[in-house]
């Protein structure tokens, strides 16, 4: 397999389908104007959203409420060298329609932290990338 082979482009709906497999990503955002990245749990809306459960408090809600980042989730197995990566940018904001709230508090993410009045944050996906690595391991 030739290092061209190796790699390989990802369309949107190939990346949102391997996202929607995913228990965990990471936000990619700014903070104190400096770039900061913070691993989360999540769940893909029927949107194509990614939608985060956190606290109200959390300095994630501040920094991130009406702004772009960036979403990146992935997967990677080292025996076979072989895996895949999603990034999303859009538009992040907290949900705060009293009914959208209390539907998502059934349907939407869970979080492994316990939290007392969760926010809502969805992340629109209006950039999808994606790329996937197919194992060289062994190929001359």
């Amino acid at each position: 397999m030739s290092q061209n082979d190796a790699l390989r482009s990802l369309d949107r709906q190939e990346c949102l389908r391997l996202l929607a497999k995913a228990p965990v990503g990471r936000v990619v955002y700014t903070r104190q104007a400096l770039p900061a990245v913070l691993p989360v749990n999540f769940c893909l809306e029927t949107d194509f959203s990614v939608l985060l459960r956190t606290s109200p408090d959390s300095d994630l809600v501040r920094a991130i409420d009406g702004v772009v980042v960036a979403f990146e989730a992935d997967e990677f197995d080292a025996a076979t060298q072989s895996g895949w990566s999603v990034v999303v940018t859009g538009r992040a904001t907290v949900v705060t329609d009293p009914a959208e709230h209390e539907r998502l508090s059934h349907s939407g993410p869970t979080s492994w932290m316990p939290l007392h009045n969760a926010v809502f944050v969805r992340i629109e996906s209006g950039i999808v990338t994606g790329r996937e690595l197919r194992g060289t391991h062994g190929a001359r």
